[in-house]
C-alpha cells in the first residue's frame, strides 16, 4: 500500500530561449505507482521527463525525490533512471556487456555484477541471451533488454520516454501487459511518457493530461474518462460527442443551460461551474442508444436520420444527424437488436445524467 508522494515537482517552469515549454508544474508522484504522462506531441511531457531524469534543468522551481532537493544533481546521482524510446542499445557489444555498462563506476565484483545481470535478464524474461547483439533480438526483445539495462542499476524511479512506440500493435499491446506486471511486482515508482491514450488508459495508477506545457488534469483514468475537466482533456481520452451550449442561469445547484439540438435542460451542477463559465455539453457514444422509436427507459429522447455506419468488429458506430441541428451524434453499441441503414429515420436515447458539463 502505497503511503507517501515519493517524487514532489514545485512551481517548475523551463524555457529554452524565448519558449516557454513548462509553465508553473506542481506534481506528486506516489511512492510504487505507475504514473504516465499523456498529450500530443510538443506539449512539454518528454521535457518534463528528462527534468526528472537530470538531463535538463528547470528555469525555475524544484524537483523532489524522497523529500530529497535534486534539482541541481546530474543523472548519476539520483535514484532514478531512464529508458529511451530508441532503446540506446550498443550495437558492438553483446547482451552481456549492455546491461552491465552502467554498473561499472560502482566497484563491484565480477560475480556480483554477474549476478546482477543475470537477475535483471529474469525480470524480463530473457535468461540465455548473454550473449546476443542487437542485430540477433526481435524489436521486443531489444526493448527488454532496454528494460533490464535500467533495473539493474535498482533504480527507486524508472521514467519510461515512450518505450514501446516503435513496436507493433500486437506486440505494443504485449508488451504493455508485460511492463505494467513487471512494475507490479518490482513496486518500484515508474513514470510513463506517452501519446496513445489507450496505453496510458491501459497501465496507468494515475494520468497526467498535458497541453502546450500544462498539466490540465491528474486523476486516476476511469475518473478521466468520465469525469473530464475541460474541453481538451474530454476530446483527448477516447470518442466523445461535443455540443455547442449557453448557460442560462444557476440556481442551488442546478444548471439551465440551452444545448446545440437538445433545447433547453436542467442539470446538476458537478464542476463547480460559475455564470461568467464558457461551457460545452458531452457525451460519450456508449451512453447513448439508437432505436426505432422513442424509449421511455430514458429521460431524453430526439429524432434523427443515420448518416453514415462503421463496423469496428466489437462495435458498430452511427452517425446520427439531429433533426433540429446540424449536428452529428457518434452511438457506439456493441450490439442492436435492431438493422438500421444509411438515411434511416431514428431516435437516440440518453439519461440526462450521462451529460456532463465541461469548460471550453
Amino acid at each position: 500500500m502505497r503511503t507517501k508522494n515519493y517524487i514532489k515537482i514545485k512551481n517548475l517552469s523551463k524555457s529554452f530561449g524565448d519558449v516557454e515549454v513548462l509553465k508553473n508544474i506542481n506534481l506528486e508522484v506516489e511512492e510504487g505507482e505507475f504514473f504516465s504522462l499523456l498529450g500530443p506531441s510538443g506539449c512539454g511531457k518528454t521535457t518534463l521527463l528528462r527534468i526528472l531524469a537530470g538531463f535538463e534543468y528547470p528555469s525555475e522551481g524544484e524537483v523532489f525525490f524522497d523529500d530529497a532537493n535534486v534539482t541541481s544533481l546530474p543523472p548519476n546521482l539520483r535514484p532514478s533512471n531512464m529508458v529511451f524510446q530508441n532503446y540506446a542499445i550498443f550495437p558492438h557489444i553483446n547482451v552481456q556487456r549492455n546491461i552491465e555498462f552502467g554498473l561499472r563506476k560502482e566497484n563491484l565484483s565480477k560475480a556480483e555484477m554477474g549476478e546482477r545481470v543475470e537477475n535483471a535478464l529474469k525480470m524480463v524474461q530473457l535468461e540465455g541471451y548473454e550473449n546476443r547483439y542487437s542485430n540477433q533480438l526481435s524489436g521486443g526483445q531489444r526493448q527488454r533488454i532496454a528494460l533490464a539495462r535500467a533495473l539493474v542499476k535498482q533504480p527507486k524511479v524508472l521514467l519510461l520516454d515512450e518505450p514501446l512506440g516503435a513496436l507493433d500493435k500486437k506486440l505494443r499491446e504485449e508488451m504493455q501487459i508485460e511492463l505494467r506486471n513487471l512494475q507490479k511486482s518490482l513496486g518500484i515508482t515508474f513514470i510513463f511518457v506517452t501519446h496513445d491514450q489507450e496505453e496510458a488508459m491501459t497501465m496507468s495508477d494515475r494520468i497526467a493530461v498535458m497541453d502546450e506545457g500544462n498539466i490540465l488534469q491528474v486523476s486516476p483514468p476511469r475518473e478521466i474518462y468520465h469525469n473530464p475537466k475541460n474541453k481538451f482533456v474530454s476530446q483527448f481520452i477516447g470518442n466523445i460527442n461535443i455540443l455547442d451550449a449557453d448557460l442560462k442561469s444557476i440556481a442551488n445547484d442546478i444548471i439551465s443551460i440551452s444545448v446545440d439540438g437538445f433545447g433547453l435542460m436542467q442539470l446538476k451542477n458537478h464542476q463547480n461551474i460559475i455564470e461568467s463559465d464558457q461551457v460545452n455539453i458531452a457525451i460519450r457514444p456508449e451512453e447513448i442508444n439508437i432505436s426505432k422509436v422513442s424509449d421511455s427507459k430514458y429521460d431524453c429522447n430526439f429524432k434523427g436520420k443515420v448518416k453514415n455506419i462503421s463496423f469496428y468488429g466489437e462495435s458498430t458506430y452511427f452517425y446520427i444527424q439531429l433533426d433540429n441541428s446540424e449536428k452529428i451524434l457518434m452511438v457506439s453499441t456493441n450490439e442492436s437488436k435492431e438493422t438500421f441503414s444509411e438515411n434511416d429515420n431514428c431516435f437516440v436515447n440518453f439519461n440526462s445524467t450521462n451529460l456532463k458539463i465541461i469548460k471550453d
